[in-house]
């Protein structure tokens, strides 16, 4: 393996006029004596050069103000972002805002994860395509900010990989029950970072729990090891959950390499400080892709300047390395969608053609679909009593949360819990300690019909919301109830799929409504990935089952399925930088599903929308020659930034390089985006907005001839025209430029409230090049 370099770590910190009011209290953990962290952004150019590096610097008497105390350090970034992170006092931290090289400051927050078939549901296929033109990722190696990983699972076996890329600059960290000799030329490099989140906990506890989990990059969550192996795990042959799922379980990029940085930890989460620290380190240790599940905090959407995932991934991408990012689980409420930035790829979920069915069987002969991955004792078709403690009972217990079901009750019975309020696989547990025999799990209206499996305790199937409540109903009326639940096993070639899932995160985006996200969805629903060994497949503490492969789904999911894509586009493509590589998954993804249908929304049923899915579901198949790309340099972003008011003080916050805006303002729609939204505003009539965008021809040929057309349904109300219309590209000219004139009548001219949508299709007979197009009377937040 390559020998170590030391990872220079530090990182940001809140604009001078949001510090302390930034973060919502509940939202982060204070250290001892009253001592918070906060992340410090400072201007690393202004270093004297008495000091033989920043860290000196930072912790000099001259950086603190004179104070006999050194700043307490806890990390130094010096590469996607420059700056520290230290425990201080709120006065100290108002007085660090004041100093003259000192670019923001802000507290720590706690962020949480999000939480087989896949690939060649993506249009993969062995010896043929992008597997083949790639050599699987062999070249690329996938960083992944998680929960650490278990290194002995056989998804990250080295068997038959070459050597470790010789620009790989990482190490391997030791730890308790985990020595160096665990890397190897699969898993590259391993680290953790606990130094966040040891001072945000030290006053109150509830940090790392030693008796379950090491200092060190081993998972014991699971989380990590189920991210990093879909994205680039080996192929293992004879995997299930339990004889859920059988077959070869592969990441997407099967020979790419991993390196796992632990930001994460079980049961507390994630501190801001901590993933900053890893961003910086990734970069530095050498990765060429970053994939991060990580949600978006408090559920409130951050300003740029404010958001370390958006900070620290614009470091990346500005060095080349492409970063993907979950779309967050707070779908399908509108505008739930997290992780925003324009530079990041922001990935929603969506379901894929495998199931795992099974049958509530009533008393009275009526049969009801539901999902299930319980694999334990069947109940042979017996019948038995059916209860529902919200007839009766209250809130609480028709929630089944702890200590709400009276066994009395419920003893010998199948019970109905609404979900909601606690983990699903919990509320089983819940039954089951009163003394129940299985459980029926009902979505309430705001889940809809979506579902997914989970390795219940007990017997349990999971409903939709019509079918609970019919279910409900009957157990109210009858005066007897009974009922059976029937598990059918792993179900292939479901249709229609995919569906975008209820879960995934929504748009439009509410902090620049002029960035469409998500940018695309990938299977995140019921997807078969390695799991740790130090937690059995529900993550409960009592769950004492232990098995190799577990069954999830989030937007965690489907991140790592991007991430993987890139590593193949990369590995295929690497001249191709992070916004070529999205633009590619973008414009050449899915609208269709397998009954080549409009893709649905499970929420609903009905077609979904570019909010729900962005530009479409990945499509591999496509996405390796996709004609014509849209590409982004940090030029273009810091126009962006400058574009939706910030200062240059403001914006390089975020670059981390000094910026100069326009005197005239640059229009954010202009953004060389593979989407074009355009938000009006509602009172005007008759509104128009001209959106520019530059297309770079990365065909096999140098000259290439492309034609516009617009697709629209009838009846949106909406005007548009490309200029032009035919784009020439040659050896000499390979990049053109085009603007697309939208014009729009007064909202409640064209049927109340909603979006309008369109697609721009380029075609030259070979590539169909789509962009969505999305019109909406919304301002940003």
């Amino acid at each position: 393996m390559a020998s170590p370099s030391p990872c220079l770590l530090l990182i940001l910190i809140v604009t001078l006029m949001a510090a302390a009011e930034a973060v919502e209290t509940e939202t982060t953990a204070s250290g001892p004596a009253g001592k918070k962290t906060y992340i410090v952004r400072v201007d690393h150019l202004a270093k004297p050069s008495v000091f033989p590096t920043h860290a000196h610097w930072y912790g000099s008497a001259s950086f603190s103000g004179g104070s006999a105390d050194p700043l307490p350090l806890l990390h130094v970034y010096d590469t996607v972002f420059h700056g520290f992170s230290a425990s201080v006092t709120q006065d100290r931290a108002a007085a660090l805002a004041t100093h003259a090289n000192v670019l923001a400051v802000f507290e720590d927050r706690v962020r949480r994860p999000d939480t087989t078939r896949s690939p060649q549901f993506l249009g993969l296929r062995n010896q043929v395509g992008l597997w083949s033109d790639s050599d699987y990722g062999s070249d690329v190696i996938v960083g992944v900010l998680d929960t650490g990983v278990w290194p002995e699972r056989r998804s990250f076996s080295d068997r038959n990989l070459g050597p470790v890329p010789s620009r790989w600059r990482g190490t391997c960290e030791t730890g308790p029950g985990f020595p160096a000799s665990l890397c190897n030329r699969k898993l590259v490099g391993a680290r953790f970072f606990s130094k966040g989140h040891d001072a945000a906990f030290a006053a109150g506890g509830g940090g790392i729990n030693e008796t379950v989990e090491s200092r060190s990059p081993r998972d014991a969550d699971g989380h990590g090891t189920h991210t990093a192996s879909t994205a680039a795990g080996r192929h293992v042959f004879q995997a299930s959950m339990s004889g859920y799922a059988e077959g070869i379980a592969k990441g997407v990029a099967p020979k790419a390499r991993v390196a796992t940085y632990k930001v994460c930890w079980k049961g507390s989460g994630c501190l801001d400080s901590d993933i900053l620290a890893g961003f910086d380190c990734a970069v530095a240790d050498g990765v060429d892709v970053i994939s991060v599940s990580i949600g978006g905090g408090d559920g409130m959407a951050s300003p740029y300047y404010l958001d370390p995932i958006a900070i620290g991934s614009y470091g990346a991408v500005s060095r080349g390395v492409f970063v993907a990012s979950s779309a967050g689980n707070d779908g399908p409420t509108s505008m739930s969608v997290t992780n925003l930035s324009p530079w990041l790829t922001t990935v929603g979920a969506g379901t894929i053609d495998r199931n795992f069915p099974a049958d509530v069987v009533l008393g009275d002969g009526r049969r009801l679909s539901g999902v299930s991955l319980y694999s334990g004792k069947p109940l042979a078709g017996t019948m038995y009593p059916l209860d529902y403690p919200g007839r009766s009972s209250g809130l609480s217990a028709s929630l089944c949360m702890d200590n709400s079901l009276d066994p009395k009750l419920v003893a010998g019975k199948i019970v109905i819990c609404d979900r909601g309020s606690s983990p699903r696989v919990a509320k089983g547990l819940v039954v089951k300690d009163a003394g129940g025999v299985g459980m029926i799990l009902a979505n309430g209206a705001s889940s809809g019909e979506g579902l997914v499996g989970d390795a219940h305790v007990l017997p349990a199937c999971a409903v939709g919301s019509a079918e609970g409540e019919t279910i409900k109903a009957y157990a109210t009326s009858a005066a007897s109830p009974t009922v059976t639940i029937q598990f059918k096993g792993t179900i292939l070639g479901v249709r229609p799929a995919p569906v975008v899932a209820s879960f995934s995160g929504r748009g439009p985006n509410g902090l620049t409504p002029a960035v469409l996200k998500p940018d695309l969805i990938a299977p995140g629903v019921n997807i078969l990935a390695a799991w740790t060994g130090s937690s059995g497949p529900t993550g409960l503490e009592s769950d004492g089952r232990r098995t190799e492969f577990n069954i999830l789904s989030g937007t965690s999911m489907a991140c790592p399925h991007v991430s993987g894509a890139a590593a193949l586009l990369k590995s295929a493509h690497p001249d191709w930088s992070p916004a070529a590589v999205r633009s590619a998954m973008m414009t050449t993804a899915s609208l269709d599903d397998n009954l080549r249908r409009s893709v649905t929304d499970e929420s609903t049923g009905r077609p979904a929308t570019p909010f729900d899915f962005g530009a479409g579901h990945l499509n591999l198949d496509r996405a390796m020659d996709p004609g014509l790309v849209y590409d982004l340099s940090d030029q273009d972003y810091v126009a962006f930034l400058c574009a939706i008011g910030y200062d240059a003080k403001t914006v390089q916050v975020i670059t981390h390089a000094p910026a100069a805006c326009p005197a005239r303002r640059p229009a954010m729609e202009d953004l060389n985006y593979p989407s074009i939204s355009v938000a009006f505003n509602g009172a005007e009539s008759n509104q128009s907005r001209r959106v520019r965008r530059t297309a770079t021809n990365v065909g096999a040929g140098a000259g290439a001839v492309y034609q516009a057309r617009v697709e629209m349904a009838a009846g949106q109300g909406l005007s548009i025209a490309i200029k032009p219309r035919k784009l020439v590209f040659t050896a000499g000219a390979r990049r053109q430029s085009f603007a697309v004139t939208v014009t729009a009548a007064a909202e409640a001219a064209i049927g109340g409230a909603g979006a309008r949508y369109a697609y721009l299709v380029w075609s030259d007979g070979e590539h169909e090049v789509r962009s969505a197009i999305v019109v909406s009377w919304m301002q940003p937040l």
